[in-house]
């Protein structure tokens, strides 16, 4: 008797020793915390939104063990912080993280400022007014920055996997970047098809940097950043001091969704034009209906069928933006995760739950 008492002690302890840690945090408080980064804070009930059942969302959020990769869920109305909770670590707060793709977006807005500012006349200019470097790669020379912006380089270049061209970028191979980008065959006629990769939101970069006379990062932080009150912010440099462009911002939740709010007040900022009106609505326009089964923009893309606009950094990062509502909201994750261990498109299915409790 003591044997199976000894037994199914130790089967019990074992049990206990394998039983899988929760992935996330219990959901406690959405309340917001003052951090004196620009943003008003408010309640949902004060800007129409039904807290109970708001409630009731961020619960299910946290304990949903489906989207263990999510790590947090903050909710803007009115331009105002009305919720915000971090799944895993709260200095998610205040701690940058990498956003991915969510950099192409950003080099969408410092476009439009940098033709405000004439540093670009057109985005009907081909890059080679603008890139030196295109002397030596002549079938380069007439893209132009529209196709830059819309996908459609024809540039061979691939995101995907060890074998892609991003994987030799992240791992600084090529000695310049621009000539690496500038050196790679044709598989298409400029224009001719849209092929969603790094290196043509990388190329309007470093037109910014060769127009802007500073690090695409340096000049941002100038006319962008410090603007908007960006302070939790990083953004890499490649080796040869070339800002990248398809990647490489590293920000907070609560940083990021001020590029948002910028998107839905048409450029402005506390009261402040940051970004040309006319540009906005050129950069939210649908230019390719099909990418990846969403509506593309000027690096930006679209929803159409729920009236959103948005940002998506790889692993899911992603800036929602829904005008109708004044709404915005922000969910992050983790970072390196690949292929269907992302946090995907299954983030909308809670955005759209948002937007059934406003009023």
């Amino acid at each position: 008797m003591k044997t199976i008492y000894l037994l199914l002690l130790i089967i019990l302890l074992l049990s206990s020793c394998l039983q899988e840690d929760e992935l996330k945090k219990p959901f406690i408080s959405h309340t917001p915390q003052k951090l004196n980064d620009g943003w008003i804070l408010s309640s949902p009930e004060n800007e129409g939104i039904d807290s109970q059942k708001l409630g009731e969302i961020y619960t299910d959020f946290h304990a949903d063990q489906d989207i263990w990769q999510a790590r947090s869920l903050l909710v803007f109305r009115n331009g105002k912080l009305v919720a915000e909770s971090y799944t895993k670590d709260d200095s998610d707060q205040t701690t940058p993280r990498a956003m991915w793709s969510c950099t192409k977006q950003v080099v969408g807005l410092l476009t439009g400022i940098a033709l405000e500012k004439k540093l670009i006349h057109s985005v009907n200019d081909s890059i080679g007014r603008y890139l030196p470097e295109t002397e030596r790669y002549p079938d380069k020379k007439n893209i132009t920055i529209e196709q830059l912006l819309t996908m459609k380089s024809g540039i061979d270049y691939s995101n995907d996997g060890l074998s892609g061209q991003s994987d030799d970028i992240l791992r600084q191979l090529p000695d310049n970047i621009t000539g690496f980008i500038l050196g790679r065959p044709l598989a298409y006629n400029p224009g001719e098809k849209a092929y969603y990769k790094d290196c043509d939101p990388q190329l309007v970069a470093c037109i910014l940097q060769q127009t802007s006379g500073k690090k695409t990062r340096e000049w941002a932080k100038n006319v962008l950043f410090d603007p908007l009150q960006i302070k939790n912010m990083d953004w890499m440099d490649y080796k040869d001091g070339t800002t990248l462009g398809g990647f490489g911002i590293m920000s907070t939740p609560r940083e990021m969704a001020k590029f948002g709010q910028l998107v839905l007040d048409s450029g402005m900022w506390k009261g402040n034009e940051i970004v040309n009106k006319k540009w906005i609505q050129e950069l939210t326009k649908v230019r390719i209906e099909d990418m990846y089964s969403s509506q593309f923009c000027y690096l930006w893309w679209k929803d159409e069928s729920r009236q959103m606009t948005y940002m998506h950094g790889h692993g899911g990062q992603f800036v929602c933006i829904i005008p109708a509502k004044k709404l915005i909201v922000v969910m992050t994750a983790e970072v390196n995760t690949q292929d269907d261990f992302q946090f995907g498109k299954e983030a909308f299915d809670w955005v759209d739950k948002i937007v059934e409790i406003c009023d």
